[in-house]
């Protein structure tokens, strides 16, 4: 039996996933660990091929179940190492990952890791890179203050898996996961060396379907009755004063470079927000996603 799996989700993304594996695989080959790697694949129109052809002994398993949360449930089921690590095909991780994630493993019930963001085309940063660069991914917030963690950087034991039950698609996974993860009263920690790095979105396009996509799925958590829905509103309405409190954030950051920078992430995060704030308002009244 193998001491990990790490069970990567990929859909029409072989170029990242390539650029994912390239790091990952000589660490797990030089680990004296016995690690199985498992890439569990939406059904992708794109070829799989090349990456076969670069890893012809990677073990690819088809889902064809739309969505990240069905891959790596998929990816679980067809596993029975004793410690689950979960990574995202997009993400790049640190040379020392795999080694970092078997000595911090057992620091509690679920660890989650550092994710952060580089450009992947040149300068000047477009609106939507900037934005990314100063609000993606805060992962120890999410976990310290919010209490759940992204899954695209996390470690668990299958126990722990078993006992909180799969990822639930249509929703926000990672919070609903969380929340049972507190729920059944195991712990979690975030580990700042567990780290990997994720590409900002390059383009307005890009951002406002991450976004759209995020605002559904945490819109699916509340329980849609007349209070939940009041609740959401307001939220939405919370929207415009924000832009004004973020927004004195990207002017103190030191993660962007120069005036024209912080104005083009400025300008994106007042769009977005009242972009939102539109959507939540509609599906408070409408009740629809």
């Amino acid at each position: 039996m193998p001491d990990a799996a790490i069970i990567i989700p990929h859909y029409n993304d072989t170029e990242r996933l390539l650029r994912c594996l390239a790091v990952l695989m000589p660490s797990v080959s030089a680990c004296e660990a016995d690690i199985e790697v498992v890439v569990v694949d939406n059904a992708s129109t794109q070829s799989l091929e090349p990456v076969r052809a670069v890893y012809p002994d990677l073990r690819i398993l088809t889902e064809p179940e739309k969505g990240a949360a069905a891959a790596r449930n998929r990816g679980a089921r067809e596993t029975t190492a004793p410690y689950l690590f979960f990574l995202d095909a997009d993400c790049v991780p640190y040379p020392d990952w795999v080694e970092t994630a078997l000595r911090v493993k057992s620091r509690a019930d679920v660890v989650g890791g550092q994710v952060s963001v580089f450009d992947e085309t040149p300068g000047p940063r477009s609106g939507a890179e900037a934005f990314e660069t100063v609000f993606a991914f805060d992962n120890r917030s999410y976990i310290e203050k919010k209490g759940f963690s992204g899954t695209g950087n996390l470690l668990t034991r299958r126990d722990v898996f078993e006992a909180v039950g799969d990822f639930r698609p249509g929703m926000s996974e990672d919070m609903d996961w969380g929340d049972r993860v507190k729920a059944k009263g195991f712990t979690m920690v975030y580990e700042h060396a567990l780290h990997v790095e994720h590409p900002t979105r390059s383009t307005w396009q890009a951002l406002r379907h991450k976004w759209r996509r995020i605002n559904a799925e945490n819109f699916g958590l509340i329980d849609g009755g007349p209070a939940s829905r009041l609740k959401w509103s307001l939220r939405g309405v919370a929207m415009l004063p924000s832009i004004l409190v973020h927004g004195l954030r990207i002017l103190r950051t030191p993660r962007l470079r120069g005036a024209r920078e912080k104005a083009v992430a400025i300008g994106t995060l007042a769009r977005l927000r009242i972009l939102r704030c539109g959507w939540m308002l509609r599906q408070a009244i409408t009740g629809r996603v």
